[in-house]
């Protein structure tokens, strides 16, 4: 965990500069559970440290993506910024920060017939302001997102989301950024992360 705690630091330092930048860094590291969190209660990083190992993974991902020759021709890294994609790929989940609370839960021991206490976490979110649309109100707490990094964060989702899946196409079509982060969520949480 520390490991990926230093690399989402140093990702962060090294392309995330805007005005506001070290105050949201301030916050995820002194103010709330963001190194130690999971990123899903029993699903892709259910774990203490998930979502930050998460978010690097979605980071790779991203970079990746807008690399491949194709996409790179149409919309690659020269059409977005590294902050930006630091940003997006980084933050798209806040909406999560201080929403899982350790616990535990009762799962019959197959072999023995008897109960057994194993540790899960729980979801309780202070903030229901939605997955995508609260991830972005709280980056805007701190610091000034781009309409394309402010729409490319409150899709990621994509399809896979509980939205009007005319609405979502629309979204996608209209900002190729959130196509490209909702892939690259897709592949860090389904290929890289087993969920």
């Amino acid at each position: 965990m520390a490991d990926t705690r230093d690399e989402f630091i140093q990702i962060y330092r090294e392309n995330i500069t805007r005005e506001g930048s070290q105050a949201l860094l301030d916050y995820l590291m002194n103010k709330s559970d963001f190194f130690t969190a999971p990123a899903s209660t029993k699903f892709h990083g259910a774990y203490p440290g998930g979502l930050c190992e998460h978010s690097v993974n979605v980071y790779d991902c991203l970079k990746d993506y807008l690399e491949r020759p194709r996409v790179a021709e149409l919309y690659g890294l020269e059409e977005y910024s590294a902050e930006t994609v630091a940003i997006v790929a980084l933050l798209h989940d806040l909406c999560k920060v201080n929403c899982y609370k350790a616990g535990t839960r009762n799962v019959k021991n197959e072999a023995t017939g008897q109960w057994d206490k194993v540790p899960t976490f729980f979801y309780e979110d202070p903030l229901p302001y939605g997955h995508g649309e609260k991830s972005v109100y709280i980056i805007s707490g701190f610091l000034r997102l781009t309409r394309e990094e402010a729409m490319a964060i409150r899709w990621h989702m994509g399809f896979s989301g509980a939205e009007d899946k005319n609405l979502v196409g629309r979204a996608l079509e209209k900002y190729p950024l959130a196509f490209a982060l909702s892939v690259a969520d897709m592949e860090a949480t389904y290929f890289l992360e087993g969920a």
